[in-house]
């Protein structure tokens, strides 16, 4: 009986069996995601772009993210964070941001192409990070069926079926996505800007993010054939719309009727 207890598992091996298969798990894809990061940062940028983007993060930058953009308590740090990152915010001109807010918005950008594409040397210089795309991925001629299939499973329940936005909490939104570039929906996809989570390549690959770019530049030109599409949210404002409209008509229709008889 003694020799036989001792052959008996411990209670808690099963549970440390388990952390360890997680740990395990944890470990192989931090190693994974750091090396697609490291892949990601490989655009080059010439020595004078990283310079020139270093003297115009220092004058407009740095105020807010620090010198060497180690961050502040009125930025984030940016290392890291590559040249997407910038060429999405400084490109759509969320930044620099105009007030502190829940979210940065869309404006006309402060800085030009070249300049942007200064400053995202910099940048990527720094740290390891998501680069700029590759031409052939903002093509828009992907499969726009797989792409649609895939925007409703990571996409739709923030910025809608139909790409037209929807608000979020504490007074922030996922905007509409008609006229946005196909380079910087790319760039939102890998470097998550805002409240949008980050998909990597290994959530959603570079051709899954081509056929996603696809499917929203497809009904972008398809337009509203049925007319005014209501904010593209389906029957409820559908029907509130016609609910209320067909009140009013009932409502006024009334109101001269019984001032024809009065």
């Amino acid at each position: 009986m003694k020799a036989l207890s001792q052959k008996r598992r411990h209670p808690l091996a099963a549970i440390a069996l388990l952390l360890m298969g997680l740990l395990l798990t944890g470990g192989l894809y931090a190693v994974a995601t750091t090396v697609n990061e490291a892949k990601a940062s490989t655009t080059s940028f010439s020595a004078n772009d990283t310079e020139e983007g270093e003297k115009l993060f220092a004058a407009n930058c740095a105020t807010c993210h620090g010198m060497g953009a180690s961050g502040t308590q009125d930025g984030p740090s940016l290392v890291g964070v590559g040249a997407a990152a910038v060429d999405f915010q400084v490109g759509t001109g969320r930044m620099p941001m105009q007030m502190n807010g829940p979210q940065a918005y869309k404006k006309p950008a402060q800085f030009n192409d070249e300049q942007t594409h200064q400053l995202s040397a910099y940048v990527a210089s720094l740290g390891p990070g998501p680069s700029l795309p590759e031409e052939h991925l903002l093509d828009a001629q992907g499969n726009a069926a797989e792409g649609g299939e895939l925007f409703r499973v990571n996409c739709a329940m923030c910025h809608n079926a139909a790409a037209a936005g929807g608000a979020l909490t504490r007074g922030k939104f996922a905007p509409a996505l008609a006229d946005v570039s196909e380079k910087h929906i790319y760039e939102a996809m890998v470097t998550g800007p805002q409240n949008m989570p980050v998909f990597s390549d290994a959530n959603v690959s570079p051709e899954g993010k081509r056929d996603i770019i696809t499917f929203l530049k497809q009904i972008e030109a398809n337009g509203s054939p049925g007319g005014a599409d209501l904010g593209a949210l389906g029957p409820v404002s559908e029907g509130l719309f016609v609910w209320i409209a067909g009140l009013g008509v009932i409502i006024a229709f009334t109101i001269w009727l019984t001032s024809r008889t009065s």
